[in-house]
């Protein structure tokens, strides 16, 4: 099997901590003269005029850091990059906080709404692109993820060559999570207990769902404190699918407070609205450090609203 041959370091910085497209031209090469033309038929997305305003602009370069001029003759299996440009997006208008910073780990208590990584109309709105600018770390990347809607905490590693080992703790369970929610409280749903099922997320659909198969996930869910008709609830998720423990307390009939999705998707609220959170936290993450072999324990200082604020909420 052929290894994948590593791209050259990149000649542009990131902007606002997002990493500069990158392109390969063809190895083989075809009817292109130019990279101009290349890239007309490689980016048919971009505006007419945009490519040949970039190309003159010096916003192209190649590995050398020379930009790329609009007569620049087709080269088989050039390297180029270039910023893309981005969307406005509305700012999420609440602090990232760090809790930890090493040489090998960040950690951060990150709030509702602000997406873990970039994806889709979120890209500089998110933990990851905020924490490279803010703490001049390029190379950080994702140990893990936590859902857009979800606050508590998120993990980062500092180094590429360390991403492996701390991706690999979540692979193998090795880290134990805990989570706090706050949901409607039923006498009638007998607490604690394991919800075990065979989750799905399909591509293209905002929602997962269970199938009557083999259990794929695992939740110890237990009841806390009650009052006034909610509960608050400590969730243990033995595994990582996405949206389980929202899934699994839908399932129960206890949908978590200000869920959108379960039990039913809801129409999309506006990209500046910000109320009614998610009363999802992820609270603790706990693991033996792969690197140096010590016992971490990392805590979230945020509370949820509902719970100690209800009408506010």
């Amino acid at each position: 099997m052929r290894r994948r041959s590593t791209a050259p370091a990149s000649p542009l910085p990131q902007r606002f901590g997002v990493d500069p497209v990158h392109l390969r031209l063809p190895v083989v090469g075809g009817p292109w003269g130019t990279v101009r033309a290349y890239l007309e038929e490689r980016l048919p997305a971009v505006a007419a005029g945009r490519v040949d305003a970039l190309l003159r602009a010096g916003g192209v370069v190649g590995e050398d850091g020379r930009a790329v001029g609009p007569a620049e003759p087709f080269r088989p299996g050039a390297h180029l990059w270039f910023h893309r440009e981005l969307p406005p997006e509305v700012p999420v208008p609440f602090e990232l906080e760090v809790l930890h910073r090493d040489e090998h780990l960040v950690v951060v208590d990150k709030p509702h709404f602000l997406a873990t990584t970039p994806r889709g109309r979120h890209v500089v709105e998110t933990a990851l692109s905020r924490l490279r600018h803010a703490l001049e770390l390029p190379a950080l990347s994702p140990a893990h993820r936590l859902d857009r809607l979800t606050a508590g905490l998120a993990m980062f590693v500092v180094r590429p060559q360390d991403r492996g080992a701390y991706q690999t703790l979540f692979r193998d369970r090795l880290v134990r999570k805990e989570y706090r929610a706050v949901a409607a409280y039923d006498p009638a749903v007998e607490l604690p207990r394991t919800v075990r099922s065979h989750i799905v997320k399909e591509r293209g659909r905002i929602d997962a769902h269970e199938l009557d198969e083999p259990p794929n996930s695992e939740s110890r869910i237990e009841l806390l404190e009650r009052r006034d008709g909610l509960g608050r609830y400590l969730l243990r998720p033995a595994t990582g699918r996405t949206h389980q423990l929202r899934l699994h307390m839908s399932g129960l009939g206890l949908p978590i407070l200000g869920d959108p999705v379960y039990p039913v998707v809801l129409p999309e609220p506006a990209p500046d609205d910000f109320g009614r959170p998610l009363q999802l936290l992820s609270a603790v993450l706990e693991f033996t450090d792969p690197l140096t072999g010590r016992r971490r324990r990392f805590e979230s200082r945020r509370t949820l609203a509902a719970w100690t604020d209800h009408a506010s909420w």
